[in-house]
């Protein structure tokens, strides 16, 4: 196994069980505790874990959100196969809108070049990706820019969502739970993402499995305004269970 492949699966255990030790990660990879600790300290440098004795602590328990290239390189091929799964949520002709994330961004270059389609993003990654493309209409919200997720919030973005009305809305997110549906560290990020699916029709969330059973500081949506989750196989049973009771289509790739 290579060491992005290994740091990946560490990155997934430290998500699921809050923490991760030098010891048992060791004797998981058949590898010595210095190689571990030399992925832990590569991990702490992108920003994924902080370093504890004997171990290390994913950066979501400490409240801080990792940065739009930290996390566009961990579940790199679950995001593709839930963007590719979401082409089929795609109108015919028609608007839709697309969140600010490292899964979406993955939908937006994955768009055929033949589909005609009205976009409005509040992404100034995906806007780059979207512009070049024929048969897009883009529409680019204005506001102040995040650095943390190169999104742009605030009333600008606000304001501009509440005069249009698109098709779907498809939807990143860092938390998602049956409890207490949809949410993200920052509160203005949140007050766009909520925005945004209340000008859509159909909205329908794209979050790797490490986001599902989350639950995060700022509140955006209720499971009620959500109608599909597309996420991956890594998906535990019970949060699947739980996500499905609340009548959401999950679809699992």
């Amino acid at each position: 196994m290579y060491a992005p492949e290994r740091q990946q699966e560490i990155l997934a255990v430290a998500r699921a069980e809050g923490r991760v030790e030098v010891r048992s990660l060791a004797e998981r990879f058949d590898v010595t505790p210095e190689t571990i600790r030399r992925d832990l300290t590569s991990m702490e440098r992108r920003g994924l874990l902080r370093r504890a004795h004997g171990g290390a602590i994913p950066i979501e328990r400490l409240g801080v959100e990792p940065a739009v290239p930290d996390r566009d390189v961990v579940f790199t091929d679950e995001k593709q196969r839930i963007a590719q799964a979401a082409l089929a949520e795609l109108p015919e002709g028609g608007s839709i809108a697309i969140d600010a994330g490292t899964t979406t961004a993955r939908l937006a270059a994955l768009l055929p070049d033949t589909i005609e389609l009205t976009i409005v993003t509040h992404s100034i990654p995906i806007a780059a990706v979207l512009a070049t493309k024929p048969n897009v209409e883009l529409h680019l919200l204005g506001g102040h820019v995040r650095p943390r997720t190169l999104a742009t919030v605030g009333s600008w973005a606000q304001d501009a969502l509440r005069t249009v009305a698109v098709d779907v809305a498809f939807m990143g997110i860092n938390g998602i739970s049956a409890e207490r549906g949809l949410t993200t560290p920052d509160l203005e990020e949140a007050r766009v993402k909520s925005a945004l699916i209340a000008a859509a029709r159909r909205t329908v969330v794209l979050a790797d499995s490490s986001k599902v059973g989350r639950e995060d500081f700022a509140h955006v949506a209720s499971l009620s305004r959500i109608d599909a989750l597309i996420t991956d196989s890594g998906i535990d049973v019970e949060h699947l269970i739980e996500l499905e009771m609340t009548g959401l289509e999950v679809v699992v790739e």
